[in-house]
């Protein structure tokens, strides 16, 4: 779809399963299993839902998915469902391929986010994804992911960017800045202390991805937290700064772990916070 001067569209990796307790935290199960009911093992599904923005100059792709270099085990665990490569999705959906990306931008470092950002070679070697790229990461998240605490260590894989520093491709970035004019990435603490956030301004409307921040629709309302976040007042304080903004602007919303709705605007009915789907 064109979004003022730029070209969007979202492109689908994977589907994962994570334990719905640690997705809603404090929510009990008897509320939030209505919404997003769970499996057998109490898991409950999510997306990876990728963007591509093209602008006149580049082809950039936000988040890379969960990728395909998790083992056996953790592909039991994670529930992971694949019908085709990311970079599959990325020509059927756009026409781009792999190595005509110029860009690819992770919010932050947890392998559902990055694990694309590299993959086995024919011979099992681990090698950039997108060859021709930069690859944008926030500076804070790649030194905290380089020097994990032990209740994140788990998320974080340095084979998802270790071979970008050694071919000279991986630029880490400030807290703010702009991937090109328009599109700017602001750290924004909750989930983790250096998570960021995409804005795209164009043609007089905002294009918003709260990222983990808010990663369902389901997470709108503003007590439902995941229980992953490490600092979960913060992520409530900015809840509530952002929805009230995205709902008087009508900003045009992209969460990325969404199954049903991932690119939606938002409304407010009888006091509550709800999607409409595009």
């Amino acid at each position: 779809m064109q979004f003022g001067d730029y070209r969007i569209e979202i492109v689908s990796d994977a589907e994962i399963k994570l334990d719905g307790g640690a997705m809603f935290g404090v929510v009990p199960r008897v509320i939030w299993e209505k919404i997003c009911p769970p499996d057998e093992l109490n898991r409950v599904r999510l997306a990876a839902n990728c963007l591509y923005v093209e602008t006149a100059s580049e082809k950039i792709l936000v988040e890379t998915g969960a990728g395909d270099k998790l083992t056996d085990k953790q592909l039991q665990i994670y529930g992971m469902r694949r019908e085709k490569s990311l970079t599959e999705n990325l020509l059927e959906k756009t026409g781009v391929s792999a190595d005509q990306i110029t860009i690819v931008v992770n919010t932050h470092l947890h392998f559902d986010h990055c694990g694309g950002n590299t993959k086995f070679n024919e011979a099992g070697e681990i090698v950039p994804a997108f060859p021709n790229a930069r690859y944008l990461v926030p500076e804070n998240e790649l030194k905290h992911a380089e020097n994990p605490t032990d209740r994140d260590r788990a998320t974080y894989n340095r084979a998802n960017w270790e071979v970008l520093r050694q071919t000279g491709q991986l630029e880490p970035q400030p807290g703010v800045y702009e991937v090109v004019e328009g599109m700017t990435m602001t750290e924004v603490r909750g989930h983790n202390g250096s998570m960021q956030t995409v804005r795209i301004q164009s043609g007089g409307e905002v294009f918003y991805s709260f990222s983990d921040l808010i990663p369902m629709t389901a997470h709108l309302p503003l007590a439902w937290i995941m229980s992953y976040d490490l600092f979960p007042m913060e992520t409530l304080a900015n809840k509530k700064k952002l929805l009230p903004l995205a709902l008087r602007e009508n900003w045009l919303c992209w969460f990325y772990h969404d199954t049903e709705t991932p690119l939606c605007r938002l409304t407010e009915e009888n006091g509550k916070i709800k999607a409409v789907k595009i």
